[in-house]
């Protein structure tokens, strides 16, 4: 039951990427553009007597409208967005509308010419059905909207994300300042940094099917960021001064196995760490300074999904869940590991005093489920290539700044609207470290290690209790799995700080050798705050 305080603006959606001819008039010819796709999977049952259950997922759009009454913007065969008929003085929209960005139509055999505009162009009409979206909802007087306060969502796949990106920080493309309305962008599987085909990102001369906008040379042209991408040479950046980058969310898939385009060949180029398409590592943002440092990452979370098909990110509940928790949640919660301590083997310790060169890869896994669910708001572990990954060199040179790993953000849902009995936020979270191997003086260390050993292995319940009135303080609690999941009574101090933020920090200890010593630390903020106190 959603939060009828919550701020409900129209989503727009923008579909990804089409190679070819046929793919552009498939697209065209389907009114939601892939977002009406679902799935149908099987989930394993306590009975092994018993055949597997069926799981269905409706879709976004279906479940957008059974979940929080959100409806589409075709009226009789017609789409009230079209030019003609939204300049007729009795067509409205309500704010709860789900708005189809229809790029691909001008490109299309079918009720276009055939010509593919330039990703610039796709952008700058962005910009142009925004106005016109904000035009049809401010005309509506059931929405009580003024076009000063008008904001819709962005939420795209793929190319989209680009396409929304040529907009929210390139000026050239946004000559009306549209970009003012957006409230909140998600992305499904954008490759952010660009799309890397046997470890060779996209060359430049590829325009055939205008494959060269996933070049970063060329990205780094239409999305503004020829400067950064100089002294970078990344482009997986958002100016702060543009678009904030906290309200940026990033959805990153981690199963290639199941993209079957090419008969596969797109799996077996992209490679191992991808969703069969992008890389996990380019599928995510980042703000940047005016002074051209690193600002603050956007959020993001990862799903065992492909880029696209069957079990694609775009239909999948985790996916839709972390959307739905984004646009209309109540609460934010970062999640970074601060490492403290590293102990090494004694062997390779003290191969390491002796002045050897000691090489290890320290990969944290982490999987965060809500209280009652079925499915991992993230999942990062080792066997889906989707961990952080902190390296020993990167340890010794630099504790403080490489210590602290951003591995995660989960949006939750205050259900005491639902159940007054328990209105506490809670959710479940698994973390583990572990060491696939140690080098020393490059020469592989195989004495008395494990493969697959953890150095940390434990889960964690946090719960959290909304103070009932704006002046009270949060309650936080939590206990680890083996002190017994339902001990969650231990009440922690939880430290205020700039912004209304709370900040928990929860010591973790191997208490072994080789083992790992920090904190869990979690960033606790409101999310719609105008919406959470509101019972």
């Amino acid at each position: 039951m959603p939060n009828q305080n919550t701020p409900f603006h129209p989503i727009i959606y923008v579909r990804g990427y089409a190679m070819t001819p046929a793919e552009i008039d498939e697209t065209t010819a389907d009114p939601f553009c892939g977002f009406n796709l679902g799935s149908t999977v099987y989930r394993a049952v306590p009975d092994k007597t018993r055949q597997p259950r069926k799981y269905i997922f409706e879709s976004p759009v279906v479940r957008l409208a059974s979940d929080f009454n959100y409806s589409d913007v075709y009226e009789d065969g017609y789409d009230i967005l079209d030019p003609e008929w939204s300049a007729d003085p009795d067509n409205k929209l309500a704010s709860r509308s789900i708005i189809i960005y229809r790029y691909y139509d001008g490109a299309s055999h079918l009720i276009g010419l055939g010509k593919t505009p330039s990703i610039e162009e796709f952008s700058a009409e962005l910009g142009e059905l925004i106005l016109r979206v904000r035009k049809l909802v401010c005309a509506n007087p059931d929405n009580g909207v003024t076009p000063d306060a008008f904001r819709c969502y962005l939420v795209a796949h793929s190319m989209g994300g680009l396409v929304c990106r040529g907009l929210l920080q390139n000026t050239k493309n946004d000559k009306n300042n549209a970009r003012q309305y957006v409230d909140k962008f998600f992305t499904y599987a954008t490759p952010h940094d660009g799309i890397e085909m046997a470890g060779v990102n996209v060359p430049s001369w590829l325009s055939l099917a205008d494959m060269d906008n996933f070049n970063r040379k060329e990205m780094a042209r239409y999305l503004d960021l020829e400067k950064e991408y100089s002294k970078t040479k990344s482009v997986a950046w958002i100016p702060e001064d543009l678009f904030p980058p906290d309200r940026i969310f990033c959805m990153v898939g981690s199963n290639r196995m199941d993209y079957e385009v090419a008969k596969g060949l797109s799996r077996t180029f992209a490679g191992h760490g991808s969703d069969g398409l992008v890389r996990i590592e380019n599928a995510t943002l980042s703000g940047i300074k005016a002074d051209g440092t690193q600002g603050t990452p956007c959020a993001k979370a990862f799903a065992y999904r492909s880029h696209s098909g069957f079990f694609g990110i775009v239909n999948s509940v985790e996916a839709y869940q972390n959307l739905t928790r984004f646009l209309f949640g109540d609460v934010r919660v970062d999640l970074w590991i601060d490492v403290e301590e590293i102990h090494l083997p004694s062997e390779v310790q003290k191969a390491a005093d002796a002045g050897s060169k000691i090489n290890a890869l320290y990969q944290f896994e982490v999987l965060a489920s809500p209280r009652g669910k079925l499915w991992y708001l993230t999942r990062r572990t080792a066997e889906e290539d989707s961990v952080a990954c902190l390296t020993h060199d990167e340890w010794t040179t630099a504790p403080k700044k490489n210590g602290s790993q951003y591995v995660s953000t989960v949006f939750l849902a205050n259900r005491s609207r639902v159940n007054k009995n328990r209105r506490s936020l809670a959710y479940s979270m698994s973390l583990g470290v572990r060491v696939p191997d140690y080098e020393i003086d490059r020469i592989l260390w195989v004495n008395e290690h494990y493969e697959g050993g953890y150095l940390f292995r434990n889960s964690i319940v946090l719960e959290m209790v909304p103070p009932l009135d704006r002046g009270d303080k949060w309650k936080v609690n939590f206990a680890w799995q083996d002190q017994g999941t339902s001990a969650t009574d231990t009440e922690i101090d939880a430290k205020s700080i700039k912004g209304g933020k709370v900040e928990v920090r929860i010591p973790f200890d191997s208490a072994t050798t080789p083992g790992i010593k920090g904190k869990i630390r979690f960033v606790v903020s409101a999310w719609n705050p105008d919406a959470v106190m509101d019972e």
